[in-house]
């Protein structure tokens, strides 16, 4: 079989990534000795093959995300599937009423549902992540409460014995959490102990607690357990759960919501 130039050279981006984990445009170019925009549509191509995420200035393998290797940053992952986040976010959005006081973990899919939030009236959002609180901060009709701490960089964070203190004192009518992975044996997992400790103190302060997370996150655990799949009230995701999955939220009556549910509505 003979392959045209353009796959050859996609193929080749390929590997580079793979072998690096992540890469720049200009690597590209370099490299592979194409223009910046014939990198950028390469890219943008294997991104919809799902083979990496795109990244601001490169791309990402999407096997970077797998448990076996260490945590992303925020700016990494907010792009990868952003579509599906965004959807995630509206349905999440759509839960909410007003007079609601909401807590919004720290996480990309949580920071679009900030996003999806911000024409709300009357409600309060409690949460631990800088850039969620500066994506709210002119929310005119929104009361955000930052629970304070020390910041983890990666993921912007508030984390520590002083954000213990204040969550102890604060009642939460929704939580919506994100998660890095969720499996059949250890539930819904991050990669930070610190976020894992903040998240679970919130959920006891939560009357209902909703999952977060795209389909990507099934079957992948990250380091430490937020909470077992019984935890929660619902999940929200992007397709209807299969297997396991299903069959734990059905047994357990954890309520699911998914995006193809709000779309088939409209």
């Amino acid at each position: 079989m003979q392959y045209s130039k353009g796959e050859l050279r996609r193929a080749q981006t390929l590997e580079l990534i793979k072998s690096h984990g992540k890469i720049s445009l200009q690597e590209i170019v370099q490299t592979v000795g194409c223009s910046e925009a014939t990198a950028r549509r390469d890219l943008d191509a294997l991104e919809k093959a799902g083979e990496i995420i795109r990244t601001n200035g490169g791309a990402i393998y999407e096997g970077s995300l797998t448990s076996t290797v260490s945590e992303l940053p925020f700016a990494a992952k907010r792009d990868f599937r952003r579509m599906d986040k965004e959807r995630i976010a509206a349905t999440a959005a759509a839960l909410v009423k007003e007079g609601d006081i909401i807590c919004l973990t720290g996480g990309t899919t949580t920071f679009f549902i900030a996003k999806a939030l911000k024409k709300h009236r009357n409600i309060t959002i409690v949460t631990n992540a800088v850039n969620i609180a500066y994506e709210l901060a002119d929310a005119e009709d929104i009361q955000v409460v930052v629970i304070g701490g020390v910041m983890r960089s990666k993921s912007y964070e508030l984390c520590g014995p002083l954000a213990e203190s204040v969550i102890d004192k604060i009642n939460i009518t929704k939580m919506f959490l994100g998660v890095d992975g969720v499996t059949q044996n250890f539930g819904f997992t991050m990669h930070s102990e610190l976020e894992a400790r903040i998240a679970q103190l919130t959920m006891e302060r939560s009357s209902e607690v909703y999952a977060v997370f795209d389909q990507s996150k099934i079957e992948k655990s990250a380091l430490f357990t937020i909470a077992p799949l019984t935890q929660v009230t619902g999940v929200i995701t992007n397709k209807q759960p299969e297997g396991w999955f299903e069959q734990a939220c059905r047994e357990h009556q954890i309520a699911i919501h998914t995006t193809t549910d709000s779309i088939a509505s409209i």
